[in-house]
């Protein structure tokens, strides 16, 4: 989880999905982007619209850089070739935060080359897409982007419970719900350590008010992996909302230690004046 999905649930946004903040969503129709899928084609943007767009939000060095490596991937390049140009264009648009821009340019890729890397990493892409995406249709979009790309990979090599929590997670927010709590189960039922699991599990007990049983799993995760921040900092917030005073305070105590952010110090501060 990134630093700024971490600071919109200190300061109280706590969800599970449609928590974070929407990035624009920017895709542009060039070169070999015109092979792509219907699927692809009804959640994109217009060409016009996705060009006005990119003038807004790349630099003049970045708009060159990708213009030149789209036309690198449209020369007929070798696989190699092309595979390093999508993967230098997702770099760029998911350092500005674009998550489904890179996802659509490496699942380009993917579709072309029949490539299980690219499809990977198209379909961890689009999940970061889908873990900032406020607006219903875009959490569908992109929910349903990482399930085609993830499963993908999972089909081939069903060990990988690392994708299988990822295509949980966007069921969660679907008309099944219990498809991704059922999966996050038999991930934990494989694997009762898996801090991916556990950590989520703890997430949908927070969403669904359940703070005592959040507080089990987290306290579980950092048993096993004592370093992971977000879990120490939500039980932390478990114990306060289930009224476990005392050991919230020491929770929050111990988080103190753990972190030099100060957004997240003064809302650790805020909780302790409410003990």
């Amino acid at each position: 989880m990134k630093r700024s999905q971490l600071i919109l649930i200190v300061l109280g946004l706590i969800t599970v999905v449609g928590l974070y903040v929407l990035p624009t969503v920017v895709v542009d129709n060039e070169s070999k982007a015109d092979t792509v899928s219907q699927e692809n084609e009804s959640s994109s943007v217009s060409s016009t619209d996705a060009i006005a767009m990119h003038d807004a939000e790349l630099s003049p060095d970045q708009r060159l850089q990708i213009n030149t490596l789209k036309l690198q991937i449209a020369e007929n390049s070798s696989k190699e070739e092309v595979k390093s140009s999508t993967e230098e264009i997702s770099a760029i648009y998911q350092e500005l935060g674009k998550y489904d821009s890179a996802g659509y340019y490496l699942s380009l890729a993917a579709d072309q080359q029949s490539d299980m890397e690219l499809a990977e990493q198209a379909g961890k892409a689009y999940y970061e897409a889908f873990s900032f995406a406020l607006d219903p249709e875009k959490v569908s979009n992109t929910a349903e982007q990482t399930r085609k790309y993830l499963n993908l990979v999972l089909d081939k090599d069903p060990t990988r419970l690392d994708l299988k929590t990822k295509i949980a997670m966007t069921y969660v927010s679907s008309p099944n719900p219990m498809q991704g709590i059922t999966m996050l189960r038999e991930v934990l039922e494989q694997d009762p350590q898996n801090q991916d699991g556990l950590f989520n599990m703890g997430l949908l007990s927070m969403q669904s008010g359940q703070y005592k049983r959040a507080a089990e799993r987290f306290e579980e995760l950092i048993k096993y992996h004592p370093n992971n921040f977000q879990g120490q900092f939500y039980l932390a917030i478990s114990y306060f909302e289930a009224k476990q005073n005392n050991k919230a305070k020491a929770q929050f105590e111990k988080v103190k230690l753990m972190t030099e952010d100060e957004i997240v110090l003064e809302s650790i501060e805020s909780y302790l004046n409410k003990l």
